[in-house]
């Protein structure tokens, strides 16, 4: 059974997912809180499943980019786990759970989420074989210098302002712009553990020794 973490935002995430799917999700908006809430939320999930942490046999935690403190928090604690219990762990970058969750629309995705100050960070993504695959580099753009070109149907997904859904829906070619829901745009860690289920499954797994979170550098701030 994996258990996955995401606290990667300021909504933090943790869910239980085994053969059957998704057995227990728990997802709630942390207001710089996650080193008191997150163990809890895992002690408390675990109960109401009746299972002991013996249970556990991978961990998935989301890699980043996101916040500072937030990604060390998940990291430290999915480490502590995996070293605890001597299981492995799957690190998946946090826009990537993002695009997986659209379900495959059948164009292109931008995932987004808040850098802070004004900035997001954006990737956008491709499904092959059912998969998000990033196309291009990572970009941390201020939301007014944000300019991309819609030459398609486009999907944006994620932690999208209302300044942002204005600003883009402004551009040229916002016809075939859609953006995702408000309850959409929540990252679910059941998501998470979906995705590291596979890729355990495919004999991929991170050395918790060597992997670390993914951080947004003021140096990346503008178009790439």
């Amino acid at each position: 059974m994996i258990l996955a973490i995401d606290t990667a935002t300021r909504y933090a995430s943790v869910a239980l997912y085994g053969e059957m799917g998704v057995l227990a999700e728990t997802t709630w908006r942390s207001v710089n809180n996650h080193s008191v809430e997150l163990v809890p939320a895992i002690a408390e999930m675990l109960k109401r499943q009746r299972l002991n942490v013996s249970a556990i046999s991978a961990l998935a935690v989301a890699q980043g980019p996101g916040s500072f403190t937030g990604l060390r928090i998940g990291m430290s604690v999915a480490k502590g786990f995996c070293l605890g219990l001597d299981v492995p762990l799957v690190a998946v970058p946090t826009l990537e759970i993002t695009a997986y969750a659209t379900g495959n629309p059948g164009c292109p995705v931008w995932a987004v989420l808040e850098a802070g100050r004004g900035r997001i960070c954006v990737a956008t993504y491709r499904f092959e074989e059912g998969l998000p695959v990033q196309q291009g580099p990572l970009q941390v753009v201020r939301v007014e210098e944000w300019f991309p070109v819609i030459a398609e149907p486009v999907l944006v997904a994620g932690e999208v302002s209302p300044e942002l859904a204005e600003h883009l829906l402004r551009l040229p070619g916002a016809e075939d712009l859609a953006i995702v829901s408000l309850a959409g745009a929540v990252r679910r860690a059941g998501y998470l553990a979906e995705l590291a289920w596979n890729r355990l499954h495919e004999g991929q797994a991170d050395d918790p020794d060597r992997v670390e979170p993914l951080y947004i550098h003021l140096s990346q701030v503008g178009a790439p």
